[in-house]
């Protein structure tokens, strides 16, 4: 966790420079134009201000100008949005991580009590390895990724878990292991009408 965030830092960090040193060598760019053709055209001494020669230079200032201004301006804005995605990155990965701490002892009893069924079920190491990544909320196409099988594999492996478990599906699975989480009495909330006849049919 640790390496794989240490590298991400580095890599942030190296594209932030390259951003700043784009940038950096457009403004100078434009400056160049701006400070060059201002130069320019003081040294000419111009007769009139309205010749073509005066006019073309002064657009082409003007354009550099408000080039330098729009990079500007994106560029200030690119870097608050990334610094903002930034903080709400690292706050979540944070309140991730003190959550894993404080629950790292309850996680391992569930564990635990999830591979007791799932021997009472007497599910395969590839059926247990199914269905713990669909009791995590991960989709067939998505546990086919992870474990280098097709889709219509997993599918099958998830069908035998739900038969041998007598369960309806993904949902039933989620609900036979949670289905009796409670919160501690006093922050309960009272449960939904809907729900309290759902449990009193159950």
């Amino acid at each position: 966790m640790d390496g794989a965030s240490g590298e991400s830092d580095d890599i942030r960090q190296t594209t932030d420079g390259l951003d700043g040193r784009l940038l950096a060598l457009l403004t100078v760019a434009l400056l160049s134009i701006i400070v060059g053709g201002t130069a320019d055209l003081v040294m000419d001494h111009p007769a009139t201000w309205l010749s073509f020669h005066v006019v073309f230079e002064t657009l082409m200032i003007a354009g550099a100008l408000v080039m330098a201004t729009t990079l500007w301006l994106g560029w200030w804005r690119a870097a608050h949005a990334a610094a903002a995605l930034r903080v709400s990155l690292e706050s979540e990965s944070a309140e991730r991580e003190r959550w894993r701490a404080n629950a790292q002892h309850a996680l391992a009893g569930l564990g635990r009590a999830i591979d007791a069924q799932f021997t009472e079920w007497r599910l395969t190491p590839t059926e247990r390895e199914v269905a713990l990544l669909v009791l995590k909320g991960y989709g067939h196409k998505q546990i086919a990724a992870f474990t280098d099988r097709s889709e219509r594999t997993v599918r099958q492996h998830a069908g035998v878990v739900y038969d041998k478990s007598g369960l309806g599906g993904r949902a039933e699975l989620s609900a036979f292991f949670l289905r009796d989480l409670m919160l501690p009495e006093g922050e309960r909330a009272p449960l939904p009408a809907a729900a309290l006849d759902a449990r009193r049919v159950d």
